[in-house]
């Protein structure tokens, strides 16, 4: 009974994700974020190798604990027989976010979205900024998917390795980018310009739109530049990640040239 008194204010303090490799890739990213690690009672620890290694090394609690314990936190999700309790997102600011780009000696390459509200797309948005060199992401506070335990599940565990930031006004955040010599380009699939026309190996923010109404009027207008991806099939629109980490790929190419 105590247990699981302790067990309940740990869930009122903080979130928790689970799979082997998220809760791996949080441990190792340190900072004190995880608090506690739980494992099923008789899962393969050949399996849960690395998990708990990184749980040794940042000196984390591992708790040995009845499986089906696990499948009712997840609600039955695929758990691997681990679970993390994480303390709630610590986000950074955007000078937080140039700052990395210089001391890696880059031109910034930032990704802002626009009232995106799926969990999965913006974990998805999060993988491929990491994957693609980006230096960091910039979400509104208000009307837009916040960090949660689903996003840095469905980020893979990337969301550890990229500063992410959240603003109260994503407009005033763009004009300031622009100030500091960042141009500010925006993705939709009816522009006119062909993203493959412009250059994107210089100081740059991309902006991804919402899921269902695209880039706001408001966000729109403080572009320097809207482009959509050039396509030829009979669908032609492509989701907000899936845009997203195509226009990511193309600016880390240019930069590669």
């Amino acid at each position: 009974m105590r247990d699981q008194h302790r067990e309940q204010q740990h869930r009122e303090q903080q979130d928790f994700i689970w799979g082997r490799h998220p809760v791996a890739e949080a441990l190792a990213a340190g900072g004190g974020r995880v608090r506690r690690v739980l494992v099923a009672q008789g899962a393969r620890e050949s399996g849960l190798a690395e998990v708990l290694s990184a749980a040794a090394k940042a000196r984390v609690l591992v708790d040995y604990v009845p499986r089906d314990r696990l499948d009712q936190m997840t609600h039955g999700a695929n758990h691997q027989g681990v679970i993390a309790y994480i303390a709630p997102w610590d986000y950074a600011d955007v000078d937080e976010i140039l700052a990395a780009a210089e001391q890696r000696g880059e031109a910034p390459l930032v990704l802002a979205l626009d009232s995106v509200q799926d969990v999965q797309n913006l974990g998805s948005l999060i993988r491929s900024a990491e994957a693609f060199g980006a230096h960091g992401v910039i979400l509104p506070e208000h009307r837009a998917a916040g960090v949660t335990p689903g996003v840095v599940k469905s980020s893979a565990g990337a969301i550890t390795h990229l500063p992410v930031a959240q603003v109260t006004n994503l407009q005033r955040t763009l004009t300031d980018l622009q100030g500091r010599g960042l141009w500010v380009v925006g993705l939709a699939g009816e522009a006119a310009q062909d993203i493959a026309t412009v250059d994107l190996d210089r100081p740059l923010a991309l902006v991804v739109g919402s899921e269902g109404k695209g880039l706001g009027r408001l966000v729109r207008e403080r572009c320097d530049l809207v482009v959509a991806l050039p396509m030829q099939g009979t669908i032609n629109s492509l989701n907000a990640a899936v845009a997203g980490s195509i226009a990511l790929y193309l600016a880390r190419r240019a930069r590669l040239k």
